[in-house]
């Protein structure tokens, strides 16, 4: 186990710099360094005021495989989930009315988060998938030589989940 921040969460108390004991954390960047982060550790953990730091396992199970049909049935949620946040998105930015846009806020973030829990059920958001590095291959063959592509990065993260 190794932590992570949810950059979204931290408020920069910074508790974490003075709490960890090999100096993984780095509150200007967000990230932990995992090669410094002792494995279970958990003091910057506790010690986080805004519960922005949590712990990641540094490995996982094996996917359960799906039967084709109920990958379908996934695929064809999120497409739908993805159709109703654009829409939400659509008509609040094409409305003056507060209490509507405020709706359309709450129905456009339930849409996302329901689609991505959809797609790591799917596999995609899984890094372990199947589905994950057949899509990081895709982007490398597609986009590997645009300027400004992280072909490097891409490649490594791949060869990693190999």
């Amino acid at each position: 186990m190794h932590a992570a921040r949810n950059l979204r969460l931290c408020t920069k108390d910074c508790v974490c710099l003075f709490i960890c004991p090999t100096g993984a954390t780095n509150t200007e960047t967000g990230q932990i360094d995992f090669d410094k982060c002792l494995d279970g550790c958990r003091l910057c953990v506790d010690a986080c005021p805004s519960g922005a730091i949590y712990l990641v396992s540094s490995t996982y199970p094996a996917p359960q495989p799906k039967h084709p049909s109920v990958l379908e049935t996934l695929y064809s949620l999120v497409r739908s989930k993805a159709a109703q946040e654009d829409v939400a998105h659509s008509v609040k930015e094409g409305s003056d009315d507060a209490a509507l846009r405020q709706i359309c806020t709450v129905v456009e973030t339930s849409s996302r988060i329901i689609a991505e829990d959809l797609w790591r059920e799917s596999g995609y958001i899984i890094a372990q998938s199947e589905a994950t590095r057949a899509l990081l291959k895709a982007m490398i063959s597609e986009h590997g030589t645009m300027e400004g592509f992280p072909r490097t990065e891409v490649e490594e993260l791949l060869s990693r989940l190999s």
